[in-house]
């Protein structure tokens, strides 16, 4: 098991114009890599990820994705 010295957590988001008109858009696949790859470009790794489902507005609902991201000093 890996041992990280400090964490982080980012939370990306379904838009919300999509989901109104269309009834649901999707995750942002090109938001989420580009987030991804900055965050490994400073050493972060990827350690836990889950997709939520929350009611939007009523009558609609969106998905988001919070990952949660380690990395060591060492």
């Amino acid at each position: 098991m890996i041992k990280y010295d400090e964490y982080k957590v980012i939370h990306v988001v379904e838009g919300g114009c999509g989901t109104i008109f269309l009834g649901s858009s999707g995750l942002p696949l090109k938001k989420l890599e580009s987030t991804l790859n900055a965050e490994a470009a400073d050493g972060w790794q990827l350690v836990f990820q889950v997709v939520e489902n929350k009611r939007f507005m009523l009558f609609w609902s969106r998905e988001a994705v919070i990952l949660t991201l380690g990395r060591s000093n060492a």
